[in-house]
């Protein structure tokens, strides 16, 4: 009897790929996700953000019994931002792609705005760049399929008239069988203006303090030039940084410091022992010795550089970028939750422990309390 091993690997083509991800997206469709609170049982937390007004739970639709995340928003804490929320779930609703996040239903429960989408069980690039196992930086092969799914979702937004304005590893979301989809779409802005596409757009997102590591020099020089869709693509080679290094780039650097090194043309880069160097005293300044020994390939250091040049015009499209050779190379049988073990998917890990559920009410407590805390971000 063959074992799994014994049969040859077969790359299935994208078109089937996104056949199916849309069969199963339909067949999910079909189960009515009500508008009632009560229709949903909290099983545990998963994470908070913005500043604790938000919060990120796993629970059970009992009607179905399927396993969703929901988001609930405390609409009197967010106050002045509570417009973003409303644009968020307006455009994600309208967008309908494998690689963007799906919105299943929002509703108004008191305070609260309920957002119903589906649980991505690996989470956030950003969650497991923060697990011990990946703190110095994914494997490239599964920055690979990341980054493929990214640019197919990218380029679907940017022929639909939209710039994401938000690219990072918190905004990249994993499901169980490894599909990469992008969120964050409340900093996004359309192209199109009064039914033409502008060749420049000058508005500058606002409250975006916790993204501007990712924004292009381009968007943080607020110059007359203006910026378009490939400011979003200068972010893409940030985020590769970010998700091949474990950290984020330019992080602890800043805010000033930080802008006139992006406008100088000063970018980050992947850290291998192609671009570490050690002093006279063989000593790695700072690096490890998994990070100075470890070689990425070439093709990759292309195509991060590519997305990181100080001018926009000679930036490609997220298009272009899906048919850069490099991402053209065969990877038969690559499967990222193979490539992501030991890692576990979240609903494994959370769904049998009852400790969170012990601490909800006192969550949502302190979260009606003017206190000052830490800013989280996820």
């Amino acid at each position: 009897m063959p074992t799994r091993e014994d049969i040859p690997s077969v790359e299935v083509p994208k078109e089937i790929r996104l056949f199916r991800t849309s069969l199963i997206a339909t067949v999910t469709m079909m189960v009515s996700y009500e508008t009632n609170i009560d229709h949903y049982s909290t099983i545990s937390i998963l994470s908070q953000c913005w500043d604790g007004f938000v919060n990120v739970l796993l629970a059970k639709h009992t009607p179905s019994a399927k396993l969703v995340a929901i988001k609930r928003y405390n609409m009197d804490k967010l106050k002045e931002d509570s417009y973003l929320v409303e644009h968020e779930i307006i455009l994600t609703r309208q967008l309908q792609h494998p690689n963007i996040i799906k919105y299943f239903s929002s509703f108004v429960n008191g305070p609260e705005v309920c957002v119903i989408s589906p649980l991505m069980a690996f989470g956030s690039c950003k969650d497991l760049l923060d697990t011990h196992h990946f703190s110095q930086g994914l494997p490239e092969n599964a920055i690979t399929l990341i980054l493929k799914d990214v640019l197919e979702g990218l380029d679907y937004i940017h022929r639909k008239g939209i710039i994401h304005r938000a690219i990072r590893a918190s905004h990249i979301l994993i499901s169980r069988k490894g599909n990469a989809c992008l969120s964050g779409l409340r900093y996004a802005c359309p192209i199109i203006e009064q039914g033409k596409w502008q060749k420049q757009i000058h508005t500058f997102p606002i409250n975006v303090s916790k993204n501007l590591n990712w924004l292009s020099p381009e968007v943080l020089e607020q110059n007359l030039l203006g910026y378009n869709e490939k400011s979003d693509i200068y972010s893409v080679g940030v985020v590769l940084c970010e998700l091949a290094n474990g950290s984020e780039p330019f992080a602890g650097m800043a805010t000033t410091l930080m802008l006139v090194e992006k406008v100088r043309g000063a970018a980050p880069q992947l850290l291998d022992c192609s671009t570490i160097s050690r002093n006279e005293n063989n000593e790695l300044n700072g690096f490890s010795h998994n990070q100075a020994n470890r070689r990425f390939s070439e093709g990759l250091h292309q195509l991060t550089a590519l997305c990181l040049q100080r001018e926009p015009l000679c930036r490609p499209t997220a298009a272009q970028l899906c048919n850069h050779s490099y991402l053209k190379v065969s990877r038969r049988g690559l499967y990222l939750p193979d490539l992501l073990k030991p890692v576990l998917p979240l609903s494994d890990r959370v769904a049998h422990n009852t400790d969170d559920l012990a601490n909800l009410d006192t969550i949502h407590k302190m979260s009606n309390l003017d206190l000052f805390t830490c800013e989280w971000d996820f």
